[in-house]
């Protein structure tokens, strides 16, 4: 029942002049985005001493992070440039497939982070134990199979949808939940609501599994002494910061009626762009490890 063989993307502005300035900043974003996560992945990888799990996650973390802008990132960028801004049906609904397990997989391997720090925290002397590798390789293909389930409902419900036209125009610069839904020539309430029940489901469980997490970890610091307690948060604040950056776009996008508003463009693009290119500073920045190895790194491809 869909005659529509392509869409045409509103894209993030129509204003000439902003695209142009948009366009040198997003392919800076984008830019920072590939060199800083590769960087992380290699410092993590090369190195010795950064072999905890801690680290092994914060290496998927930002291959996610990569992938998670490659879906979206490179096409608003061509765009911005483009008086006609197209995509194919099958490639609309290739980047919602995608958009949707890398944001989920994120999602749930934060968590999976939370409770890392959970374990280190509370149970020092058993983390070894508790946290081995083959523990780690196993939540983090749990984390890729959760965003895979996530992302075929979703996929599954919108290839459901008859779009035949003649509106083919989405009001966003790629190709997401509610906007294709505001398109669909049939009532949507149905599967708006269950799209709307199972993200809110998935959200509500990473973010309940986030909290208790850190409430454990807060009542488990006040038998440790004062420099334990602030070494432990200062551990924590940077993964804390990334929750923060990511979850609360997500939750105003997607954890509410399938309306579309104005600013939805601009919310998407901080858990898209700002928040994988933000991710490489809120770590290094603040983690001595990960600096003096990025030292050493560069100290030796200077010498090569």
């Amino acid at each position: 029942n869909t005659n529509i063989t392509e869409f045409i993307l509103h894209g993030l502005t129509q204003d000439r002049t902003v695209a142009k300035v948009c366009f040198l900043l997003f392919l800076l974003f984008y830019t920072t985005i590939i060199f800083g996560n590769l960087l992380i992945i290699i410092t993590i990888r090369t190195n010795e001493q950064l072999n905890s799990p801690m680290y092994f996650f914060l290496s998927y973390l930002s291959f996610v992070d990569i992938s998670y802008s490659t879906v979206s990132a490179p096409k608003l960028i061509h765009d911005l440039l483009m008086e006609e801004k197209t995509i194919s049906f099958v490639g609309c609904m290739t980047q919602l497939f995608w958009t949707h397990f890398f944001g989920c997989s994120e999602a749930f391997l934060l968590m999976v982070m939370a409770y890392d720090r959970c374990i280190a925290i509370c149970k020092p002397l058993h983390y070894t134990s508790i946290m081995s590798q083959r523990v780690c390789s196993s939540l983090v293909a749990a984390s890729g199979l959760g965003g895979f389930v996530h992302s075929l409902v979703q996929i599954l419900l919108v290839l459901q949808l008859p779009f035949c036209g003649p509106n083919n125009r989405i009001d966003h610069y790629f190709c997401d939940t509610h906007p294709l839904l505001a398109l669909a020539c049939t009532d949507t309430y149905t599967i708006s609501v269950t799209m709307g029940i199972f993200t809110g489901v998935t959200s509500l469980g990473c973010f309940a599994v986030l909290v208790v997490s850190y409430a454990v970890i807060l009542a488990s610091l006040r038998t440790h002494s004062l420099k334990g307690r602030l070494r432990a948060l200062y551990t924590c604040t940077s993964h804390i910061t990334v929750v923060v950056l990511f979850f609360g776009p997500c939750i105003f996008v997607y954890m509410r009626p399938s309306t579309t508003f104005p600013a939805d463009k601009v919310v998407s693009v901080f858990y898209t762009i700002i928040t994988p290119m933000l991710n490489p500073f809120i770590y290094t920045l603040r983690n001595q490890e990960v600096k003096n190895c990025l030292k050493t790194l560069w100290s030796r491809t200077v010498k090569r």
